[in-house]
């Protein structure tokens, strides 16, 4: 019963996609009359808003884009048409080094916080008052200070991704067995080679957890950082797209999106995994 799990969990989710597909293709497909509508939002919806034709695409329409997309991901015909690989490509890395810089500092000092009963009294104040703060409420005054777009996007998906790797690299810490400690002390293990041979590998699982909920929010954060600032990049692509009125070409953003975020996902919770051992 247990080894045919992932079988039967494989085929249920094969049957609600086809639904859904199912479903999606029955809606698109449907015809009506044509409605009298404002002149201007006609001229905005197109050719399919007065021929009674459904605007949104199907899941043919979808895929056929989809294969051209992937048969040519890196085409360059200019600022604003450039294949979905290179926009990804931005995205990505724009992640990655904002990702990287709250690594570095996220866990360095929420081993601090979680070692110091007085430093986490000090800090926890600040904590509160700069985590309920929107990311993207950092835009404005990143771009009046650093006066460069690229490094504005970078900087707010730093600040997005550090406060869940910090709050659980202090609590991983803090919550680590006082049994485990003391022993290092009897034994007379230095602070530092305490921290890595007994805090690192016992909190390790915690602070995976926290950064994998911060790939995901700094995901989140970039497509829309993007849409608002970038000049490159998925979220300039969906933006763009959407002023071309290619609502094709959005749900393949969308698509892609997703189908990132999962990956990142997916990478972090393995390694979450490898780390865990049962006590």
């Amino acid at each position: 019963m247990t080894a045919s799990l992932p079988l039967r969990a494989a085929l249920l989710s094969a049957l609600i996609l086809a639904l859904f597909l199912a479903a999606w293709h029955l809606a698109t497909q449907s015809t009506g009359p044509v409605a009298d509508m404002d002149p201007e939002y006609a001229r905005l919806m197109g050719a399919t808003a007065t021929t009674g034709v459904s605007a949104m695409p199907g899941p043919l329409d979808v895929g056929e884009k989809l294969w051209e997309h992937l048969s040519d991901p890196f085409y360059d015909n200019g600022p604003n048409d450039k294949g979905l690989g290179i926009q990804l490509g931005f995205s990505i890395a724009r992640v990655l080094l904002g990702y990287s810089l709250a690594v570095l500092v996220a866990i360095p000092l929420g081993f601090l916080i979680g070692m110091s009963p007085l430093v986490s009294r000090a800090v926890d104040p600040f904590v509160q008052i700069l985590k309920p703060i929107s990311p993207l409420a950092w835009m404005p005054l990143a771009l009046y200070t650093i006066k460069d777009s690229n490094i504005s996007a970078i900087f707010v998906i730093f600040i997005c991704a550090l406060w869940p790797m910090l709050i659980n690299t202090a609590f991983g810490v803090s919550a680590v067995r006082k049994e485990w400690i003391n022993v290092a002390r009897t034994l007379e293990v230095g602070p530092i080679r305490r921290a890595y041979a007994v805090i690192l590998p016992a909190a390790a699982p915690t602070i995976l957890t926290g950064m994998r909920i911060s790939i995901g929010i700094a995901w989140l954060v970039i497509v829309a950082a993007e849409m608002l600032v970038g000049d490159t990049g998925v979220g300039y692509f969906v933006w763009n797209e959407w002023n071309n009125l290619s609502i094709t070409n959005v749900i393949i953003a969308i698509l892609v999106i997703g189908v990132v975020g999962m990956l990142f996902d997916q990478i972090l919770a393995r390694l979450t995994r490898l780390v865990t051992f049962p006590e």
